[in-house]
């Protein structure tokens, strides 16, 4: 199914991780990485799996 919405939940350590593996849809704020608004999720659904995968503390949150 495709991804329909994402989120960051609490914990994220500021790695930037899925900012480099996604930054069509994450980007670095000042306390942790937040997702990009507006952004159509289906278009970029590889790159997000693979920052929820690769996210070493879990806090991406991959609805479908």
């Amino acid at each position: 199914m495709p991804v329909s919405n994402v989120k960051i939940t609490e914990g994220c350590i500021n790695c930037a991780l899925c900012e480099q593996l996604c930054p069509q849809v994450f980007k670095m704020g000042d306390a942790s990485a937040e997702v990009i608004s507006g952004v159509n999720f289906g278009e970029y659904e590889s790159g997000i799996r693979k920052a929820a995968e690769s996210c070493p503390v879990t806090v991406i949150e991959v609805n479908e």
